[in-house]
């Protein structure tokens, strides 16, 4: 990173942004380290970033490619980008497509979904035009049903299928349960949510000669965050160097995390960006310095995903731990917690997608991952007991049946069906 980059990109900022102004506004007119500025915090971000008159943009908007991103807080924002901008955005992140797998004139299916001001399809069919290597691109979609995605693939003899875990799975489901074979299929890509042990399994039936490779990490909000590593682990990643700077901060107090091994948030600053700077800014998710290499880190799951019911706080990666510890025949292929309140009491739902053709009692299945789940949430049962909560309980569908947001065609980890005021 240049220094002087990143000083020029603080002054413009500061000169040219309200929000950043006001923001910097304590602090010495030549600051010129990362450590020395605040950490944006993202509510006052959104706040100030406004569709009309944005008082975090540098410049009118005149000209510029808008999209709707829900950031991390789940509620649709937009976000900006110059024609400049994101060609460096998709060519930077076309360079990191060489590192998983892509190969000169591979065959590769873009599944992420466009329209509505979403960015994913875009993104993908953008950067793969950018990419170092020469590829055939089919632009088929996410919202397209497997019944037509199927045929088109085998008829063009897709060899990379790029899209999200979810939209993957409901491929991969009707593949398994349709008997259809797709064996030119070698490289799966992912992205725009995590992808675990059960999910894999359901794609290793569906495409038993492909492996399953992170496309990369980035979103619309935060920009460029990770190039893929090559190797086992597809939760790693490396820095964007020199478009961007990832760091990582102790939960507790803020600080840089130096060290490997050592969980904290992930913020970012893009070097790239100017109408809307990022500067500092929270990508939502959290991460460990792995050592392996310079700027390797491993992404460890999203900093705040999770619910309450009653007095009780639980994480999808809890449920997961528990249905992963339980699930020892491989019977589970997706999982969401969809919390419900009747009686006056809230209650949790586990809600399990079975592999196509599992055998196992589903009965015995249930209860060991409640039972597991309550040893890691003790404070679930007590609060069974005291009368505060509704006891756990599972609720069994095919993978097609989890609820997706239908504008990405992300699985929904989390359902709260309380009735609100």
């Amino acid at each position: 990173m240049s220094a002087q980059q990143l000083s020029d990109l603080i002054r413009f900022a500061r000169h040219n942004s309200p929000f950043y102004q006001e923001l910097y506004a304590s602090l010495p007119p030549d600051v010129d380290r990362l450590t020395d500025l605040p950490v944006v915090d993202q509510q006052a971000f959104w706040e100030a970033n406004t569709l009309h008159d944005s008082r975090v943009l540098t410049g009118p908007l005149g000209e510029a490619t808008v999209y709707k991103t829900g950031g991390t807080t789940g509620s649709p924002k937009f976000s900006v980008y110059t024609r400049d901008e994101w060609r460096t955005f998709v060519t930077a992140f076309g360079q990191g497509l060489v590192d998983t797998g892509l190969r000169p004139g591979h065959r590769v299916a873009d599944l992420f979904y466009a329209g509505e001001l979403y960015a994913s399809f875009l993104f993908v069919l953008d950067s793969l035009a950018h990419a170092p290597v020469d590829n055939v691109r089919l632009p088929i979609g996410g919202g397209a049903p497997p019944e037509s995605t199927i045929p088109t693939l085998r008829d063009l003899a897709a060899q990379v299928l790029a899209g999200t875990p979810t939209t993957l799975c409901r491929l991969a489901e009707q593949v398994v349960s349709s008997g259809v074979r797709l064996d030119s299929v070698e490289l799966l890509l992912f992205g725009g949510e995590a992808l675990f042990d059960d999910q894999r399994r359901l794609l290793a039936g569906a495409f038993p000669r492909a492996e399953v490779r992170s496309v990369g990490y980035a979103s619309v909000d935060a920009g460029l965050l990770g190039r893929p590593v090559p190797g086992s682990d597809a939760r790693v990643h490396r820095a964007f160097t020199p478009y961007s700077v990832v760091e990582i901060l102790d939960d507790s107090t803020g600080e840089p995390v130096t060290e490997p091994g050592r969980p904290g948030r992930v913020v970012v600053t893009s070097l790239f960006r100017r109408l809307m700077p990022i500067i500092r800014y929270p990508a939502g998710d959290r991460a460990e310095w792995t050592g392996t290499g310079p700027g390797h880190f491993r992404i460890l799951g999203r900093a705040e995903e999770g619910v309450r019911v009653g007095p009780v706080s639980l994480y999808t990666q809890d449920a997961q731990d528990a249905v992963a510890a339980a699930d020892t025949a491989g019977d589970v292929v997706g999982m969401q917690l969809v919390v419900r309140r009747w009686d006056g009491r809230d209650g949790l739902v586990l809600r399990l997608a079975a592999a196509p053709g599992a055998r196992h009692g589903r009965e015995e299945l249930a209860g060991a991952v409640v039972t597991e789940l309550e040893n890691v949430r003790p404070l679930y049962p007590d609060s069974v007991r005291a009368g505060f909560v509704h006891p756990l309980s599972v609720e069994w569908v095919r993978h097609r049946d989890l609820t997706v947001n239908p504008r990405s065609g992300k699985l929904v980890r989390v359902l709260d069906e309380r009735p609100t005021a």
